[in-house]
């Protein structure tokens, strides 16, 4: 009967986190490939382009894929015949190696989980509690699934309770457009269906841990209902014309995975769960013979793929922008921001508003005047780095501060992920200024370009701080213009009207 020891346990976990903090799994990387060989649109295939490069920079430098480097949930299965040599319970087993894989020296992660939820909010600085879904089961092994979600997916689950004579392929189409681009398609769609409403979501992220075989099935042909669901569900959400990063394009979803349970006559309750372009997630097993060992990926594996600037893109300097120059970049436009650069998300943004709104003064050495702010929580540094991983957060949780840091800071122009609702678009219209687009899922490739970064307010506030950037060269696009058009807007809808005229690829 095998013995499982609480330091295999805590070793295997901290080792599996560093792992996919860092390592795409292959059958991601093909299917981003050939989604990369398929694309027809220009500004989806740059940014497909992107986020092979820096993952494979990731896997060379063992550095995160992302900034966010996610919450971790685990699926655990307990043998019924397992003994144990532990003191410490399975929970707090998993939790110490969370904790330990996020403080690696090496690689540091970046820890983004707050406590209490609904009060202070404060950061528990080690990425701790995971959330954890155990089973036992027969057997005399401890298997262990892990994902770490990152938040901009993780915020765009739906859930519904739909009738049992309603369509679930309405109901998916319905909503995936209410999604945005903040779950940084390309990825997977994790679909639970049946159970009760907190089962279909727990089905929805376990599908998430399937490997991506869409085209295999449509090769051999579907062999059940919900293997033909799954290809009805895919093509008609390519067909949507949403494309990577939300820009449009053919390839929004790489898989469509579904699991389902049996529910009550009444209901038909129906959860998706978009896993993001760093998906991130792994399985192994202990059967008491020593710690977890995770092979690396072959570096074969990658396209031979460069990223290089748009020969056209403009080359901007921050440090003399003016409102002129931001009223003149078009909708589309590529370009290359050097100079200084503020950053802040969502606590620090709050800060900020309530300072305006209490006529209080910003924190001395804070100017906004015709600066630039990033949307950012960074990844601490490691070695000689000026500052860790780096990719943008999602813009539509700051629009809501947006008019009043347009109308009272000085501020002109704003780099994040994704769309910006309705609300920052007028905003920006309003005040003559521009929002920026950088890839998410490229964190890495982004930090390339920072060559400083220092606290300038909040420290308190970890990896929400207000840093000062200095970069050279950052790619970014012109999402929304002074003008107010944005491209999240007319991108998706040019390609949903193209592909109705395009068939589907059969690979």
């Amino acid at each position: 009967m095998p013995v499982i020891k609480q330091a295999d346990v805590i070793q295997s976990v901290a080792d599996a986190l560093q792992y996919i903090s860092y390592y795409h799994t292959p059958d991601f990387i093909r299917a981003m490939a050939a989604a990369y060989e398929h694309e027809a649109s220009p500004a989806a295939k740059d940014a497909i382009k992107q986020i092979l490069v820096n993952s494979r920079m990731c896997a060379e430098g063992h550095r995160p894929i992302c900034q966010d480097t996610g919450i971790v949930t685990a699926f655990v299965k307990v043998g019924m015949n397992v003994r144990w040599e532990a003191d410490m319970s399975l929970a707090d087993m998993i939790n110490e190696g969370v904790r330990r894989a996020y403080g690696h020296p090496d690689n540091r992660l970046r820890a983004s989980i707050v406590a209490p939820p609904a009060f202070e909010r404060r950061n528990t600085r080690d990425n701790t509690p995971a959330v954890i879904h155990m089973e036992v089961v027969p057997g005399d092994t401890l298997e262990i699934a892990l994902a770490a979600k990152g938040g901009g997916s993780e915020n765009k689950a739906k859930l519904a309770m739909l009738n049992p004579s309603d369509s679930i392929v309405d109901w998916v189409l319905e909503t995936v457009p209410t999604m945005g681009a903040g779950w940084c398609p390309p990825g997977m769609l994790g679909i639970g269906i049946g159970g009760t409403a907190e089962k279909a979501a727990v089905l929805a992220k376990e599908a998430l841990f399937e490997p991506i075989d869409i085209h295999e099935i449509r090769a051999r042909g579907p062999r059940d209902a919900l293997e033909a669901l799954r290809l009805e569900i895919f093509d008609k959400v390519n067909a949507l014309g949403i494309g990577a990063q939300g820009l449009g394009g053919l390839t929004t979803v790489l898989d469509v995975k579904i699991k389902d349970y049996p529910t009550h006559a009444a209901s038909l309750p129906v959860a998706i769960i978009p896993n993001c372009a760093a998906t991130r997630h792994v399985h192994f097993v202990l059967d008491g013979s020593g710690p977890a060992r995770l092979e690396p990926p072959d570096l074969e594996l990658w396209p031979k793929l460069t990223f290089e600037a748009a020969p056209d893109a403009l080359r901007v300097n921050l440090d003399t922008l003016t409102p002129e120059q931001v009223a003149s970049w078009q909708p589309g436009q590529r370009l290359l921001l050097s100079g200084r650069m503020l950053t802040g998300r969502d606590a620090a943004h709050k800060r900020l508003c309530q300072l305006i709104e209490a006529g209080e003064p910003l924190p001395e050495g804070l100017d906004f005047t015709n600066r630039v702010i990033y949307y950012v929580g960074p990844v601490d540094p490691v070695r000689d780095e000026a500052v860790g991983p780096a990719g943008p957060t999602t813009a539509t949780r700051m629009d809501k501060f947006t008019e009043t840091m347009l109308a009272n800071t000085g501020l002109i122009a704003m780099v994040g992920k994704a769309e910006r609702g309705p609300a920052a678009i007028e905003a920006i219209k309003r005040h003559g200024a521009a929002y920026l687009m950088a890839v998410g899922g490229a964190a890495y490739l982004v930090s390339k370009a920072i060559r400083s970064s220092r606290v300038v307010a909040f420290g308190d506030l970890g990896m929400e701080a207000i840093y000062e950037f200095e970069v050279k060269d950052m790619p970014v696009t012109v999402a929304v213009d002074a003008r107010g058009e944005s491209v999240h807007q007319t991108g998706p809808a040019e390609w949903r009207a193209r592909i109705g005229k395009i068939p589907v690829a059969v690979e």
